[in-house]
């Protein structure tokens, strides 16, 4: 689908709602759960994703990228690779880090084929550097996802919507 129309409920009184990362958090120097006004958490959030090439500089050429293309898996406790790193979301489950099974799997930041890499910053953002079609990009993200598939018998799933293509 496409969007065409958004509405947003924000809060007049100018607070962000509940910070919900430990990164976040520790970035704004608060606790978990506490709520900032909405100027710091932009200015937060953005420094955050900047710093992880996710905000479009003409001056970072990581940040010409797909953003963060494999989402973290959820897993039964057993099938987490000894050593990654794991939180539980109950019934048993735990999400763990596509970032460290693609690293894990050999991929490590910068990794590059022709004009798609992974990110120097951020192993989950494919970055084209340059003259990178759909098709160069598709086939990257297969090979690292066919990658940690070998490595570790786990399949990553894709973030963003694909249109007209599939791995």
């Amino acid at each position: 689908g496409v969007v065409l129309a958004v509405e947003l409920d924000l809060d007049a009184g100018g607070w962000s709602g509940e910070v919900a990362y430990a990164q976040l958090a520790s970035a704004l120097q608060v606790q978990l759960g506490e709520r900032v006004p909405l100027a710091d958490a932009r200015r937060a959030v953005l420094a955050l994703r900047a710093s992880k090439g996710m905000v479009l500089d003409p001056a970072d050429p990581d940040s010409v990228s797909a953003g963060s293309f494999f989402t973290n898996p959820i897993l039964d406790t057993a099938d987490v690779p000894p050593g990654a790193p794991a939180w539980p979301v109950g019934d048993g489950r735990v999400k763990t880090s596509a970032a460290w099974l693609i690293e894990h799997a050999g991929f490590g930041r910068g990794y590059r084929i022709g004009p798609v890499g992974l990110s120097t910053k951020h192993t989950l953002a494919l970055v084209n550097h340059g003259g990178a079609s759909t098709s160069d990009l598709v086939s990257f993200a297969r090979l690292i996802r066919n990658g940690v598939r070998e490595a570790f018998g786990v399949t990553l799933e894709v973030e963003p919507a694909l249109v007209g293509v599939s791995l």
